[in-house]
């Protein structure tokens, strides 16, 4: 287990702390959309203005490159943040500079402000040394609390640990445990469920888990790519040619280590991907021309359904079919309630399947939800984070 220190091995009554989260939220006509995100850090901002830190709030929100726009300015998310705090939280128009160093130094024991938006600066994305620098010089202590960006190695999330002290917020701290756990303690059997649309994305995550759990449950798009490798055709099925060979391969290295590989029995076809398309439910070798497959079908979900049953820990990534575009959620949908339903322990990354859940009313029902989406896969890869690697170690 990765054992770095966090605001409960250090004394921060009295500093200017930098607390680096992630509101990267959705907006609708300038209002926050979905505050899951902000809500996350709560628990570490309390902790740290019950201890009467001086806090400074930043974050990036959506892809400016470097320019600001209107559009992603801060503001909603102090208006959203001041609501579920129950106080004004003070927005700046600046990310460093003159005016926030002032603001900074005139802060107060209990205080909080927000900064603008990280990406509107050149030198956040390149993690430039001068601009970290100038995000260290005003604050005592940098509190990283945003695992969603953990994997970036920007001038927020590695740079200022150049300059000061850094440390886990309590979300960093709580991600880090129970990601470790699923790698390094988990309760058996141990069943994963991958999905989404691209092998690509996760071939080492897929090559983790054949070595750690005892069955992996694949679906989604990706599952098309390990159906051809298995030598069915699939008509106008998406799927990624060039790692059909790579996809055999896994095949191949799943029957000799211990885990079981499950794919689809059945699919959902349709000719056009579109709502309320007409649609019937095949058997793999059975799909042929126009027709795409879509969606695991009703026999695919009570095979899946068998296997989490028997489970004492679940981890899962990534919708089982078009998720977004009804009738093709069906899968995704019942096998998030055998999820939800089940005695095993679930743990549950990525930002697609973690909207899905929370718009079924099934995240409650999930034991941790990560906040991180190519942050939890790199994680559960066994990669090194920067933004976990420039954390002080805890010794």
């Amino acid at each position: 287990m990765l054992l770095k220190k966090s605001i409960e091995d250090v004394d921060v009554g009295g500093k200017k702390i930098l607390l680096r989260a992630d509101f990267n939220v959705p907006l609708d006509q300038g209002k926050v959309r979905d505050d899951a995100r902000i809500k996350a850090v709560l628990p570490t901002i309390q902790s740290l203005l019950s201890r009467e830190a001086r806090l400074v709030l930043a974050s990036h929100l959506g892809r400016p490159k470097g320019q600001p726009q209107p559009d992603l300015q801060m503001d909603p998310v102090a208006s959203r943040l001041s609501e579920l705090l129950g106080r004004t939280v003070l927005k700046l128009d600046q990310v460093v500079g003159p005016t926030v160093t002032k603001a900074i130094n005139e802060m107060k024991n209990g205080d909080l402000l927000l900064l603008e938006n990280l990406r509107f600066e050149k030198g956040e994305e390149s993690n430039d040394e001068s601009f970290a620098r100038q995000l260290a010089e005003p604050v005592d202590l940098f509190v990283n609390d945003a695992f969603g960006t953990a994997h970036r190695a920007h001038a927020s999330t590695v740079g200022v640990a150049d300059y000061i002290p850094a440390v886990a917020g309590l979300l960093m701290k709580n991600e880090i445990e129970e990601l470790s756990r699923c790698l390094e303690n988990p309760l058996r059997p141990l069943t994963a469920i991958l999905g989404g649309a691209k092998v690509s994305d996760k071939i080492n995550v897929m090559r983790q888990f054949l070595q750690l759990a005892d069955h992996l449950l694949v679906g989604g798009g990706m599952a098309n790519t390990f159906l051809v490798a298995r030598g069915y055709d699939l008509g106008d099925s998406f799927y990624e040619k060039e790692l059909v060979e790579e996809a055999a391969a896994i095949i191949s290295e799943s029957e000799k280590s211990g885990c079981r590989l499950v794919l689809p029995l059945d699919v959902v076809v349709t000719k056009e991907l579109k709502s309320g398309s007409a649609s019937k439910t095949v058997e793999p070798a059975k799909v042929s021309g126009a027709w795409k497959a879509v969606d695991i079908g009703a026999e695919s979900v009570k095979n899946f359904g068998e296997y989490i049953g028997r489970s004492a820990m679940i981890v899962w990534n990534g919708p089982l079919g078009v998720f977004e575009i009804p009738p093709f959620d069906h899968g995704t949908r019942l096998t998030a309630q055998k999820v939800a339903e089940s005695d095993a322990y679930s743990v549950v990354g990525g930002g697609d399947l973690v909207a899905a859940l929370e718009f079924l009313n099934l995240a409650e029902d999930i034991n941790f939800i990560s906040t991180g989406g190519g942050a939890t896969l790199e994680f559960w890869e066994g990669k090194e984070l920067p933004g976990i690697r420039a954390l002080q170690d805890k010794t």
